[in-house]
């Protein structure tokens, strides 16, 4: 499979953009410039961004990037530390002992 095949797939990017406040907007219209994008869910709690289309992952993270934002691809840790904070720190419990 040649270099431009592979970026014409259709698959979706996750990536952790910072956000606060407008970011979301600055976001959107960042990403609004990029051909091939069908479609971008923002869950602004986690700072996650799933992006789908048949666009090249390097390519959205650069447009992200150069709209003035921090971003980068979305890992493991990411998500472990967004399952930690969405937690109820009053329903961790070991053995009848509270940790919070």
């Amino acid at each position: 499979m040649s270099k431009n095949n592979a970026s014409c797939r259709f698959h979706t990017v996750e990536l952790k953009v910072e956000m606060v406040g407008i970011h979301e907007k600055r976001l959107r219209k960042c990403l609004s410039k990029l051909k091939g994008i069908e479609k971008v869910e923002v869950d602004v709690s986690s700072q996650k961004v799933m992006v789908t289309g048949y666009v090249h992952r390097n390519k959205i993270l650069k447009a992200i990037r150069r709209g003035g934002l921090k971003a980068d691809f979305w890992s493991t840790q990411d998500e472990l530390l967004s399952v930690y904070a969405s937690a109820s720190y009053g329903s961790l419990r070991f053995n009848n002992f509270n940790f919070f």
